[in-house]
């Protein structure tokens, strides 16, 4: 079942506060930095924390949210950015990006019916020679699996697992996994 109706200043707040406690709260983006993007697509941006770390670094990023909350508070706190109300299941950008992150258990969000059209809609945004990143918990509603095979159907290759954006090893007994998954140049 779709989460909807979050409380995006409250969202944000949270993580306002872990910062102010001096808690990093940017390891998607720096994560996602590693790769040396010059575009981005946050989907599931949320509150659009990721994406504006990535713009204070040069990257110019797109962040996608079906959370009208979520997308006002993102637009609030970083107007210059380009932020899009849709659902992540249908979306079609026009524009193809070096990196496309799911960052925050965006897969889980999502009805499970509609898991396979999310993650084909966000994989087509992907550029030739670009990667697609999600990071989402291993509790039994998704398995990397089911999320493996709809990236292959999409001509997505596993390239690297972990079970945390700051790179610790992947087992198969962790509850976390970044996965990224590339389009190999043809």
């Amino acid at each position: 079942m779709y989460v909807a109706n979050f409380d995006g200043k409250a969202y944000q707040a949270k993580f306002d506060a872990l910062a102010e406690e001096g808690i990093d709260v940017h390891g998607e983006a720096t994560f996602v930095l590693g790769l040396n993007p010059a575009t981005v697509l946050d989907a599931g941006c949320g509150t659009g924390r990721v994406a504006i770390e990535l713009a204070r670094h040069g990257v110019e990023v797109v962040g996608v949210d079906r959370d009208s909350s979520m997308i006002a508070e993102a637009r609030g706190r970083a107007p210059q950015l380009t932020w899009v109300l849709a659902d992540l299941s249908t979306v079609a950008l026009g524009q193809l990006f070096d990196v496309v992150v799911l960052a925050g258990n965006v897969p889980l969000f999502c009805p499970i019916d509609a898991r396979p059209a999310l993650v084909t809609s966000c994989a087509a945004h992907v550029i030739e020679g670009g990667a697609m990143i999600a990071g989402f918990q291993l509790d039994g509603r998704y398995s990397l699996e089911e999320y493996d095979r709809v990236c292959e159907a999409c001509h997505l290759t596993l390239a690297h697992r972990w079970s945390t954006w700051d790179r610790a090893p992947f087992s198969r007994t962790s509850n976390y996994a970044v996965s990224v998954h590339e389009r190999v140049p043809s």
